[in-house]
């Protein structure tokens, strides 16, 4: 028999070393995700997209519901069905029960599911804390649907989305908002302006004021005393035109584009 060799206790986190250190899958996903998104919004299919990318339409429609574009019966009941379950069970057994209801296979059931981890972020996430490219997604969600359903809700949801975004009055001149949060840590309907003379308030009532004085959605708003005379509206005048609800003439675009 051979010599035994003494035993060496291994030292904290010297485990086997990655074949590709620099291999970051969190952020391969993420990647995935951002580019799935950009084609699927030029009106490819998932067929089309899969091949551009060089993955599985299955894996596609995954990445494209992660985001939050991909929208269908199926997606909506399974996703409906296995939330129900999730809410008690742990998500392997909240996936089984959905395969039993649905009489799906359990790759079936996931395919339909976001990824849990790495590459989904809620609305309510703070910017700095998501993508340039997901930041661009949800602000691009948001308009969609308030151009398709310009009703409260989503002009709200649309406020909620932009937060933080830098937006340009008639005159050239930048801002931003924040938003608080109050009870039940939701946001308080109030828009706290910030540009470079300080900052101040701008109540929800203002902005729904302004709004049900637009004419038509997507006409041209020669003036921000045109939608009335409302406090804070030059404010209101610059995020409306951005989120779709009024164009603005010519002269006025030049200004806010520099």
């Amino acid at each position: 028999m051979g010599e035994k060799i003494p035993y060496k206790a291994r030292k904290p986190g010297s485990g086997r070393k990655k074949r590709k250190p620099e291999y970051d899958a969190r952020k391969k996903l993420k990647e995935q995700l951002d580019a799935a998104v950009v084609l699927y919004n030029s009106e490819m299919s998932l067929q089309a997209i899969a091949h551009a990318l060089s993955l599985n339409p299955i894996k596609v429609r995954k990445l494209l519901i992660t985001a939050g574009v991909y929208e269908s019966d199926t997606a909506k009941l399974v996703q409906q069905t296995f939330g129900s379950f999730r809410s008690t069970q742990s998500y392997s057994a909240a996936v089984t029960s959905t395969m039993s209801a649905l009489q799906l296979s359990r790759p079936s059931v996931t395919s339909y599911l976001p990824y849990e981890k790495g590459v989904y972020f809620p609305e309510e996430a703070e910017a700095a804390n998501i993508s340039a490219g997901a930041e661009r997604q949800r602000h691009y969600r948001a308009v969609v649907a308030l151009r398709k359903n310009p009703y409260e809700e989503n002009l709200w949801k649309c406020a909620v989305a932009f937060r933080g975004y830098k937006f340009k009055t008639l005159s050239g001149l930048p801002f931003t908002y924040k938003l608080k949060k109050g009870r039940g840590d939701e946001f308080t309907k109030e828009l706290w302006i910030d540009h470079r003379e300080g900052s101040k308030s701008l109540a929800w009532s203002s902005v729904m004021l302004a709004y049900h004085n637009i004419g038509k959605i997507g006409e041209v708003v020669d003036r921000p005393k045109a939608l009335g005379d409302i406090r804070g509206v030059s404010y209101i005048y610059g995020m409306f035109y951005r989120f779709g609800l009024i164009d603005v003439p010519e002269k006025v675009k030049e200004k806010m584009a520099k």
